[in-house]
């Protein structure tokens, strides 16, 4: 008692909190003293406080202390809330412009050019130059990338010459075209199909390429011309020449399915009379007919004289109205523009060899190991189909001294080097894939730096743009490990006699599906190419796409060569179509036409030497190619032409302009001009409007040819890079007087 009375126990502090659970506990005071308590004492700072005296008054610092710490943690939950609210918003609105952005700019960040001091990188590419590029009026740069002054006065001209009326309205039927083949056998065939209409007076239906229906496996945004070529412009540009529709009348689309139509199988040179005495008479009669043209040309490509409008009319078919799709334009400008980046001209080179030419003129041994296994396999087959007249084993060499095999991408780019051309000079290869492979063009890469395609220029989903929406096929997955395929015994020697017969012969070694794909199984199990798969089927018409691209890149490049003019059944392939269009478009472009016989025997006259030549050897091949620019525009006429006509086009669809003769050199540069157009045969002149054109640029082309007549010595030669490569050297002596001597064979 006196301890406590003493010591008396103080009274124990409360909190407000705990006071007002002690008397009644009701949840919504915890909101109370959340949110409204701080600003309650907030708002009543300056007010009349509470008597400081006793209870009330430590309650009343209890209370106030505990709502200022409270709403401290408070405030700063609520910041942090903030902070967490804007760093989300900002991260959504960060992909939102990211999605935009890719949803309506080019796949592949359009051109995709990284410059730096030193050089630009383009894609996968990086040029390298450490030659100067020679001045564009000098003579090097003439002899390399200037005009053909022979072929300077010819200009493209296919419009109608003489009297002729636009399609009638009554007209014979309907004409419905089924077209099978690759990129050049299909662009040749629809330039006789129209003509064809044309004769007959018929609708045209727009025909159907078999390589690009829906079977097989393409995108179903596009039909089957419209995934190639522009069916709009197809149309608008042949309207005072043929009528052409897209499809048939409902009434005779199921006569087509039910194949009640009659239908034809037309050679491919057949002759206007064949159309008007067997065809127009079924035509009339059932009011459609069906063609079916499966070798490149369904029209003989000479045509008699009184005719030659109808080959203006092919001209302005392939040149004019086969306009490739937007999607396919567009990429293959970026391309061009993409090689232009660099500030310098290039060349466009088409191999030609494909494994179809090769089989079908014996060039097995060309090549080793598989490759010459394929090739005598597709031979062997060829020569059941028919297709082959001569021996299963041909001897490759004798062919390839007769002129008949593909120059080499090795061989090429030593006479390339031997003309002059430098080690930097940048080269396209074009013309679709290439047999062998990058290996083939090994050598081509190790004497160029600049060697570059498609692939090497365009982002992979910039190609995949172009194909549209496919479906997701199969093979593109991995599947299940197959199975054994079980050998059944043979049904004779189960239903043979009795007891005792001769045993069968020994089980065969399992056969995996797997072990029998690609060329290891199907050459040696079966004498037939094997059938196609969805998946190559889908691949033959992305490749009708890849040439389409090649198509117009060779056509814009400013110089072009090929390794082989023969596709595989001995006709004009994809190099010439090229040819005969650089003939059209602008025919003193640098096109080289070199013979392979002459340049085979040069070849193999410095065989031990190439790399080490004379000055003798790099003067032969230098006069060649010089005159393959003329010679060979000639020599087309008759080895190309009466196989395909757009092959060489001219005369029939150019003519002459008159030039500037005002001064001595002008006029002697006109009829020396206009002497080589009448060699190819070229007479009518051209209309007044382009001869004003052509007159204001033939000044400005002899102003600038005339102001600098300074020689550059440094030609690139292939043997000028020796420090890297160990090759011999030339000195600038030797050089310029090569140079000088070439100067004035070219002035005479």
């Amino acid at each position: 008692f006196l301890s406590l009375t003493r010591n008396p126990p103080r009274p124990k502090h409360y909190t407000a909190r705990e006071r007002l659970q002690q008397q009644n506990y009701y949840p919504h005071l915890d909101f109370y003293f959340s949110f409204l308590l701080p600003f309650s004492l907030s708002g009543s700072r300056g007010k009349e406080k509470p008597n400081n005296s006793g209870e009330s008054s430590g309650l009343w610092r209890g209370m106030k202390g505990e709502a200022n710490s409270y709403s401290k943690l408070v405030v700063m939950k609520s910041k942090l809330k903030w902070v967490g609210l804007v760093g989300l918003i900002l991260s959504a609105l960060s992909l939102f412009l990211h999605f935009t952005l890719a949803r309506f700019s080019d796949p592949g960040v359009s051109d995709y050019y990284y410059q730096s001091s030193s050089s630009i990188t383009i894609f996968s590419w990086r040029p390298v130059f450490e030659l100067p590029l020679f001045h564009k009026t000098g003579p090097s740069y003439r002899r390399l990338w200037g005009p053909v002054r022979k072929l300077e006065s010819l200009h493209p001209f296919a419009n109608p010459r003489g009297p002729y009326s636009v399609p009638r309205s009554e007209s014979s039927g309907y004409i419905f075209v089924r077209i099978q083949g690759g990129f050049h056998d299909i662009r040749s065939s629809i330039s006789d199909v129209v003509v064809v209409a044309r004769i007959l007076n018929a609708t045209l239906v727009i025909p159907e390429i078999q390589s690009t229906t829906s079977s097989k496996g393409i995108s179903s945004e596009f039909k089957s011309f419209a995934y190639v070529y522009n069916e709009d412009q197809f149309t608008a540009a042949l309207v005072k020449d043929v009528k052409v529709v897209k499809t048939l009348p409902k009434s005779l689309k199921s006569a087509r399915r039910k194949k009640e139509i009659p239908s034809f199988r037309v050679p491919r040179s057949a002759s206007p009379y064949y159309y008007l005495h067997h065809v127009l008479p079924v035509l009339n009669k059932h009011s459609v007919a069906e063609l079916v043209v499966s070798d490149g040309g369904c029209l003989q490509a000479i045509l008699p004289p009184h005719l030659e409008e109808y080959q203006r009319l092919r001209c302005r078919v392939a040149f004019h109205a086969l306009v490739f799709r937007q999607e396919v334009q567009e990429l293959a400008t970026k391309i061009v523009h993409r090689l232009r980046a660099p500030g310098r001209p290039f060349i466009a080179y088409d191999p030609g060899m494909t494994r179809e030419a090769l089989a079908y003129y014996g060039c097995a041994e060309l090549f080793q190991d598989v490759h010459s296994e394929l090739i005598q396999h597709k031979r062997a087959w060829m020569r059941r189909r028919g297709i082959v007249k001569g021996k299963l084993s041909v001897n490759s060499e004798e062919q390839r001294l007769n002129g008949s095999c593909p120059l080499m991408p090795e061989e090429v780019g030593i006479l390339l080097r031997a003309y002059g051309y430098p080690w930097d000079t940048i080269i396209y290869v074009s013309g679709g894939e290439v047999f062998g492979g990058q290996r083939t063009l090994t050598p081509l890469h190790a004497m160029f730096e600049n060697v570059v395609d498609r692939t090497s220029l365009t982002a992979s989903s910039e190609l995949t743009r172009i194909y549209g929406r496919e479906v997701n096929l199969d093979s593109q997955f991995p599947r299940t490990p197959p199975s054994i395929v079980q050998v059944k015994k043979a049904e004779v020697w189960r239903s043979a006699g009795p007891r005792p017969r001769p045993l069968p012969p020994p089980p065969a070694r399992p056969k995996y599906p797997h072990n029998i794909e690609g060329w290891w199984g199907w050459v040696a199990e079966s004498d037939n190419e094997p059938e196609s798969s969805v998946m190559e089927l889908r691949t033959n018409a992305h490749k009708l796409l890849w040439e389409a691209i090649d198509y117009m890149v060779s056509v814009e490049a400013d110089v072009f060569i090929s390794g082989f003019d023969r596709d595989g059944k001995g006709r004009p392939n994809f190099a010439s179509l090229v040819m005969g269009h650089r003939l059209y478009l602008s025919a003193a472009s640098k096109t080289f036409r070199p013979v392979r016989k002459e340049v085979v025997r040069l070849l193999e006259g410095n065989r031990e030497h190439l790399y080490e030549a004379n000055n003798t050897w790099l003067k032969s091949v230098r006069q060649h190619f010089r005159k393959s620019l003329f010679d060979g525009a000639m020599n087309a006429s008759v080895a190309s032409k009466p196989s395909s006509f757009l092959s060489h086009p001219v005369p029939e669809c150019s003519c002459v302009g008159s030039g500037n003769t005002e001064e001595a050199s002008a006029a002697s540069h006109a009829s020396h001009a206009q002497s080589a157009a009448a060699a190819l045969g070229v007479k009518e002149r051209c209309p007044k409007w382009m001869d004003d054109d052509n007159e204001t640029s033939s000044r400005l082309k002899d102003k600038e040819n005339d102001e600098d007549d300074e020689v550059d010595n440094d030609d690139g030669l292939f043997f000028e890079r020796s420090n890297e490569s160990g090759g011999g050297e030339v000195n600038k002596e030797e050089a310029a007087q090569l140079e000088d001597q070439e100067e004035s064979e070219s002035a005479e």
